[in-house]
Order: structure tokens, then C-alpha cells, then sequence
């Protein structure tokens, strides 16, 4: 069975449903998709923007490898993850992931387990832009 990463890093919008269409799903049971988003409202006062910082050099190989780590200790066929940098708006897409597996358990595991890693190991950085002002948000991702 093919074995498939597809890493992008997006500076425009992000369509989740055309990058789906990346993955393979040849014998595969299951297919498990995250998409995050910039929330409306963060403690209580609405969030303008949120603008992503990258080390760009070194994000994609980042997000490749997780891929492939998650391919290899999950025994999932096929992943397809992309990450916006930039500015991103109000109930626009940040981060989508979908992860094509023989079965459901695996899919879902490693899907959880990447937007784990991914906000741990990423070279990003967001700062949080509110009518108050703007906060670098702590750690990475």
C-alpha cells in the first residue's frame, strides 16, 4: 500500500476540502479531518485577527516530519496537513489535517496526536490582535 505526506504552509486562504482530495485512500476504512479556526471571542473580547509568525525554512520540514512520524508509529497510509501564516480573520481556517487510515482508532489518534505535536515542535508564533491590543499568545504554535 502507497504511504503519502502533503505538507503545505499557506499564505492566502486555506481550502480544507481541496486538500482532502490529496490523500490516499486506497484500502483504507477511514478518514478523520481537523480544521481549526480563529475563534470570534477569547476571554470574553473579540479577537480582530490572529497573525502567525514562521521560522519558513524550517516549517515545513517540521510539519513533514511529524507527518511521517505519525505515518510510521500510527500505521496510517496517508496524511495531508497544512498550516496558514500570516494573517488569518475570524472563522477563517488556521490548520487542517486529514489522515486517511485502515481504520478508525489509528485515524483518530494520529490526527489528535499531530495537532498535539504540530502546536508543540512548530516554528510558529501567534500574536492575538483585540480592539485592546495585540498579545503574543505563549509557546509555539
Amino acid at each position: 500500500m502507497e504511504k503519502r505526506v502533503v505538507v503545505k504552509v499557506v499564505e492566502g486562504e486555506l481550502d480544507a476540502e481541496d486538500l482532502q482530495n490529496h490523500l490516499i485512500v486506497d484500502g483504507c476504512g477511514a478518514v478523520v479531518s481537523f480544521l481549526g479556526i480563529v475563534r470570534e471571542v477569547d476571554d470574553g473580547e473579540q479577537v480582530l485577527r490572529l497573525e502567525f509568525d514562521a521560522w519558513k525554512e524550517r516549517l515545513e520540514p517540521v510539519l513533514r516530519q511529524l507527518a511521517e512520524e505519525s505515518i510510521r508509529i500510527h500505521g496510517v497510509s496517508s496524511i495531508v496537513l497544512a498550516h496558514r501564516v500570516g494573517v488569518v480573520g475570524p472563522q477563517q481556517p488556521i490548520v487542517s489535517i486529514h489522515v486517511a487510515s485502515p481504520h478508525r482508532k489509528e485515524a483518530f489518534v494520529s490526527c489528535s496526536w499531530l495537532i498535539d505535536e504540530l502546536k508543540a515542535q512548530a516554528p510558529l508564533w501567534k500574536k492575538e490582535v483585540k480592539a485592546s491590543g495585540p498579545v503574543w499568545k505563549a509557546g509555539l504554535g
